[in-house]
């Protein structure tokens, strides 16, 4: 992952140190640097454009010393650095806080100033104000950039970087041959041969902006530099193409066909030009190509959208119907399993009330009793079982504390003959809930496997105690005092309890205690673990 933008970087460090050596390649011995040096310096100002993606700041901040120091070597590499510093200080722009890039602005615009006074040139209040919008303007237009980055619903760069890099190719190869035959400095012609192909690279974004730069550039080539004007065209052509293809109405795409056609006509007409019908509808056609192209790829790319709205939306709507399938299902199951087991057990509780109120007190009363009492528990718990399974976003009641349900479980065990020793620990009533609850359900499920395997009249030990990671709970019965009739049992009661102890991440172990007994340990986390389930 970390070496993903290593080719990245690499192309920018290629394309700085190429920058530089299509501006140098004429120069010869200057007062201080022979021609042999050409190389070395093209080295020193391209090759940390590498780093720039990395460290914006601390790069633009080389640069600046980098064009100080070759402004009064009087090296050509100067115009290589001045362009080279509006890149980084955009970059610092972009990824850096506006803190940091003031940091690099201020350096630039010193080193800005002083590689536009000439030796014998002062520093009047024009040449301040070019020096100072030279580096700002990159940077705020970086930082622009980092504030409206997510206005597209694409966020893949690609095509922006691509749309850049061809832009800037096709800018520095077209022209760099001529950048020495203007009134212009050098540097002057190559930073706005740069910025007019990297231009391109956020015209998806700014569509308008960037096609009024190119007609800017456009006039400007065709006035000071009349062998620029057909990439200025070209370049004007694609950003008319892209304007059409995000910008949507028909009047704004209106005027711009209109302004394509008068820029293209400035640009292509001289003063001894014939102009015919023909020529004039090989204009138009020219200047309607891409603005047809830009449109279809809009049409091409609205299309898109809607289809995957479309596919959202149908997706969430099968969600929804598969949600109202399972809670119809749900309720169904529910309901069958409410008039199955509430027949039975209503049936059960009648006839231990019938046989309560004829049988005489003693442990036989109690034993009906008890069942009566436990039959009504169970009704209510199955009525809220099935009002959970018909509203899953309900939450259930905790109808009793989890300490007074141990204790009661321990009392009903104690009455049915077992022997219960309970210790239950008042502090893990600082437990939390889930833990507290979980403990309860384990001690009434394992006190029911002691009743069931071992009977009445076996010794069983039961402590809950806290932990430094949640609640320990511990069964221990003794060996089973005579050989008992084992009560009818599903096999389940041991997996239930694991799986309720897996489910909030504890762990849980089962087995002979080496002494004719059996020993069921459990410990629940005072957390749910990550991916847990209460």
């Amino acid at each position: 992952m970390r070496w993903r933008g290593v080719p990245l970087d690499v192309l920018l460090a290629v394309s700085g140190v190429g920058l530089d050596l299509l501006t140098t390649w004429h120069a010869g011995d200057t007062a201080y640097l022979p021609a042999e040096m050409n190389i070395p310096m093209a080295l020193l100002a391209g090759l940390p454009m590498g780093l720039v993606r990395r460290w914006p700041v601390p790069v633009t901040l080389y640069l600046a010393v980098l064009l100080f120091v070759t402004d009064q070597l009087e090296s050509f590499t100067s115009n290589t650095a001045q362009i080279l510093i509006c890149v980084a200080i955009g970059v610092a722009g972009y990824r850096s806080g506006w803190r940091a890039t003031l940091l690099a602005a201020v350096p630039a615009i010193l080193a800005t100033a002083f590689n536009m006074a000439d030796p014998g040139i002062a520093l009047n209040s024009n040449m301040w104000m070019y020096s100072v919008l030279l580096p700002v303007f990159p940077a705020m237009l970086g930082a622009y950039l980092r504030g409206s980055a997510e206005r597209l619903e694409e966020r893949d760069v690609t095509p922006d970087a691509l749309l850049a890099a061809g832009g800037v190719a096709i800018t520095v190869l077209s022209t760099w041959t001529s950048w020495h035959s203007g009134p212009q400095p050098v540097w002057v012609v190559g930073l706005l041969a740069v910025v007019g192909g990297l231009s391109l690279g956020v015209a998806r974004r700014l569509p308008g902006l960037v096609f009024l730069l190119q007609g800017v550039l456009l006039v400007s080539a065709d006035t000071y530099l009349n062998v620029a004007v057909n990439t200025c065209v070209i370049l004007t052509l694609i950003a008319i193409g892209v304007f059409a293809m995000r910008v949507s109405s028909w009047a704004w795409m209106t005027v711009a066909y209109a302004a394509g056609c008068l820029l293209t006509a400035i640009a292509v007409v001289a003063d001894g030009t014939d102009v015919t019908p023909f020529r004039v509808g090989v204009l138009m056609t020219l200047v309607a190509t891409p603005i047809a192209i830009g449109r279809y790829l809009g049409a091409r790319q609205s299309a898109a959208a809607a289809e995957r709205l479309r596919a959202e939306e149908s997706a969430k709507a099968a969600l929804a119907q598969v949600r109202a399938d399972q809670l119809a299902e749900r309720e169904r199951i529910a309901r069958d399993v409410h008039d199955i087991v509430a027949h039975h057990v209503g049936a059960m509780v009648l006839r231990a009330s019938a046989a309560r109120y004829t049988a005489p007190d003693g442990p036989v009363a109690d034993a009906l009793s008890d069942i009566r009492e436990t039959g009504h528990q169970v009704l209510q718990d199955l009525r809220d079982l099935l009002d959970l399974l018909r509203d899953p976003d309900k939450q259930p009641d905790l109808l009793a504390n989890p300490a007074d349900v141990v204790r009661e479980s321990a009392e009903r065990m104690a009455a049915a003959g077992l022997v219960v020793d309970l210790d239950l620990d008042p502090a893990t009533d600082h437990a939390p809930l889930i833990a507290r609850a979980s403990a309860a359900r384990i001690v009434q499920e394992g006190l029911t496997n002691v009743l069931k395997h071992a009977g009445p009249g076996t010794r069983v030990r039961v402590a809950v105690t806290p932990s430094r990671e949640g609640l320990n709970v511990e069964i221990q019965n003794g060996r089973p005092p005579t050989a008992i009739e084992r009560l009818p049992s599903s096999g389940r009661g041991l997996a239930g309890m694991r799986e309720r102890v897996r489910a909030v991440g504890g762990t849980l172990s089962a087995g002979p205690d080496g002494e004719g007994g059996w020993l069921l340990a459990a410990s629940l986390p005072a957390r749910l673990t990550p991916g847990s389930a209460a």
